[in-house]
């Protein structure tokens, strides 16, 4: 990327937004009143009116439901059209709008009232004898008898009542003892619990008051339809010039508003950014041509790649910068140039704002949708190694290998198929991210005898066919499987901590040098491998356990073996790892403090073999509580799930079976179909349904979840940092207009 300025006459400052904005190509740079003598622009005239349109525009495509699928074909809009246009699909719309409004006001005044005389429908008394009486209070609502009566009858005051009751509404007629008294209802029924109701002013019974209500809402509603159906057509009428119309007066904006970013003077105008190197020649070509001598556009400076830390600025030879604009501009303008020289800081040129260069994220294919969950974390820097393609390469994995059910997976890969086939922009993203992790979560479930929703298929394969199958350590038959899944677990880690430091080496030794690098990640990378090259070795095994040597002919179905490091390997390891620790005290020692890190680090990855089991576990727990499950203590002591009630019985009959659990379907029995076999039937598919649910949706947030953690914190924490700028160039793209 390449920093440039274009200085000029405030004169032709229309004509170099034009020009700039064409190009399409210059990030530019907000004015942060850095300088004396500067000051940020204002809008170009005529940008309130403008964005006055464009609101109105908005408002009407909000009205009328538009939406990109109903443009036209593409074609140009001039001012005339747009402003004549505009102000009959204005009026047009806002008249129906308001039709609308008041029509559905209508209605719902109508249901409130519906609503409102529901309850005195329920009572079934005419209306006109609830009210307008002189020597009786007649007062209705919503309470529980008895607790009435019993106030009423306790109330001096009243001499005679009665209470009307119709389902959860009563009416209330009592005779005061003082005829002139008022509201002696009301005080007896102070302390009951009593929502009262006010009748409504109609002489008609309430179910005929309803009726009629009804009758005037269904017209309404008629009427309605017909102001819709208008509106419907003048939306397809008229959504392809509103599209145009945003578009064309979006564009208008942004130009007269692009000054608010420019340092300017009374007569001149300094805009910076960044452009593309290779774009420019053009760039400069393409505003030198629009407006001649009365502007300079000079490149600043070119900022090359380094994985790490600043980028690196190549000053370019400049040609007089800020100070060209007393070439640029004439007669006043010469008085503003001098103050621009005056503010210039790099040789001439007035830089302002930040100088790291804008990113442009370019992971095509499939890692593409990955940057998803690097920018989450924050975009990297122009100067970053961008690690999308490596959480690609092992996010995917990590929750494959934490689920590891093919039929999770499939259910992922399915969830993720529609997020990608109906949403736009993140969602879609996302769920090519879920096709990934569904894919490798049944890669795995493969592995674990086709684990299916916590059910080994395998085992409904013929006799006679027969393959390796790993268990997960969750019955007495494979515990040795999950103390080797903590084992794969702690070599991923250190496999995945070695690419994080080896890239900060990298990254180091090209913006500093050999001696950096060496101190600042080398010092790491030798602490870390010697530590653990150490562990896996014969030097001093006492306290090692026999399963870190012992993993490797398990997981390998006994294809390969490994009874760990030679003694003289381990002391080099220790070696090894005492000069990474001399070495890092050379360079960084108020970094000594974590020497321990890459082990304590490396054992974080543990979260892969816990949450492994943790889900299967749950998986297990769910088919157990269903379907009941027995252990072949005989055989290999693994846990066999019962399905049917013959199956229990024969279960209960063997001493050589252990009963786990006897599950909620086996006390189906097919063959004497009972009222308790089909609820309990029943019941089993439900627990069943929603507890693999249950375990598919915690699946997200606890697979999903620790892969994330581990990503951003153990292996981002040694060389990525983030917080880089999206590369925005000013202009867009038209899809709705033509610039004829």
């Amino acid at each position: 990327m390449s920093r440039v300025s274009v200085t000029g006459s405030k004169r032709v400052i229309d004509d170099v937004i034009e020009a700039t904005y064409a190009h399409h190509s210059l990030h530019v740079t907000d004015y942060d009143d850095r300088y004396e003598g500067f000051e940020p622009g204002t809008s170009l005239d005529g940008a309130e009116s403008v964005n006055e349109r464009l609101v109105t525009v908005r408002s009407l495509e909000s009205i009328l439901d538009v939406d990109e699928d109903d443009a036209e074909v593409a074609r140009s809009l001039d001012d005339d059209e747009l402003e004549a246009e505009l102000d009959r699909v204005r009026g047009r719309v806002n008249e129906l709008n308001d039709q609308r409004d008041e029509l559905q006001g209508a209605i719902r005044d109508r249901q409130e009232e519906i609503d409102r005389m529901e309850p005195f429908a329920e009572l079934g008394i005419d209306l006109e004898y609830l009210r307008g009486y002189d020597s009786v209070e007649v007062v209705v609502g919503e309470a529980k008898p008895p607790a009435v009566e019993a106030a009423l009858g306790d109330a001096d005051a009243i001499d005679a009542f009665d209470v009307f009751v119709g389902g959860d509404v009563l009416a209330i007629v009592a005779k005061p003892v003082d005829g002139d008294a008022e509201g002696v209802v009301q005080d007896a029924l102070v302390g009951v619990d009593i929502a009262l109701l006010d009748v409504p002013d109609a002489d008609a019974s309430p179910e005929e008051y309803v009726a009629e209500l009804e009758a005037e809402q269904a017209d309404l509603r008629d009427e309605l339809a017909g102001v819709e159906a208008e509106l419907d057509s003048v939306k397809e009428e008229a959504a392809g010039f509103l599209l145009r119309a945003e578009e064309t007066l979006t564009i208008e904006a942004e130009k007269k508003e692009a000054p608010l970013s420019f340092a300017t003077t009374e007569n001149a105008f300094v805009a910076e950014g960044w452009v593309p190197t290779e774009s420019y020649p053009d760039f400069e070509a393409a505003v030198v041509d629009a407006v001649g001598d009365h502007v300079e556009v000079e490149e600043l400076e070119r900022a090359s790649f380094t994985p790490d830390g600043d980028h690196h600025a190549e000053p370019v030879e400049e040609t007089g910068g800020a100070a060209s604009a007393s070439h640029a501009a004439s007669g006043s303008d010469a008085e503003d140039a001098t103050a621009e020289r005056e503010a210039a800081t790099d040789g001439g040129h007035a830089a302002h704002g930040t100088d790291d260069p804008p990113v442009v994220q370019d992971n095509g294919g499939a890692s593409g949708p990955f940057e998803l969950l690097v920018q989450a974390f924050g975009r990297p820097k122009y100067s970053e190694f961008d690690p999308t393609l490596l959480v690609f390469l092992t996010f995917p994995a990590m929750f494959g290998f934490m689920i590891g059910d093919v039929g999770y997976g499939v259910l992922y890969a399915a969830i993720g198929f529609f997020m990608y086939s109906k949403f736009e922009g993140a969602f879609r993203e996302l769920g090519s991210v879920a096709m990934w992790a569904g894919g490798f979560t049944i890669l795995f479930g493969v592995y674990f005898g086709i684990d299916l929703f916590g059910y080994h298929a395998y085992q409904l394969l013929p006799g006679d066919v027969h393959w390796p199958v790993a268990g997960k350590g969750l019955s007495p038959a494979d515990l040795d499987w999950g103390l080797s899944f903590l084992v794969v677990s702690v070599v991923f880690g250190i496999v995945h901590l070695n690419i994080g430091h080896a890239l900060s080496f990298v990254s180091t030794l090209q913006q500093h040098d050999a001696k950096h690098a060496i101190y600042e990640a080398g010092s790491w990378l030798l602490i870390l491998n010697g530590a653990w090259i150490w562990i896996f070795s014969q030097h001093v095994p006492g306290p090692k356990p026999d399963f870190l040597f012992e993993a490797v002919s398990l997981l390998t179905f006994g294809v390969v073996s490994f009874s760990g490091f030679p003694v003289a390997v381990g002391i080099a390891g220790i070696a090894a790892a005492v000069l990474g620790l001399v070495l890092l005290g050379i360079g960084e020692p108020p970094e000594l403090a974590e020497f321990l890190s890459p082990i304590v680090n490396v054992i974080s990855y543990a979260r892969i073999m816990a949450v492994l089991l943790a889900k299967g576990g749950m998986a297990l727990a769910v088919n157990l509580l269903a379907f009941g499950a027995y252990i072949d203590e005989g055989g290999e002591g693994s846990f066999h799930f019962i399905f049917s009630a013959e199956h229990l019985a024969h279960v209960q009959e063997t001493p050589s079976e252990e009963l786990v659990f006897a599950g909620i379907t086996t006390a189906f029995d097919p063959a004497a179909i009972g009222l308790v076999g089909i609820v309990a039937l029943v019941a089993g598919i439900l627990v069943a349904v929603v507890g693999h649910l249950v375990v598919l949706l915690l699946g997200v947030t606890s697979a999903g979840i620790q892969a994330v953690r581990l990503e951003y914190v153990e292996f981002f924490g040694n060389f990525y940092e983030g917080g880089g700028r999206a590369y925005l160039p000013f202009g867009r793209d038209r899809k709705y207009t033509r610039d004829d």
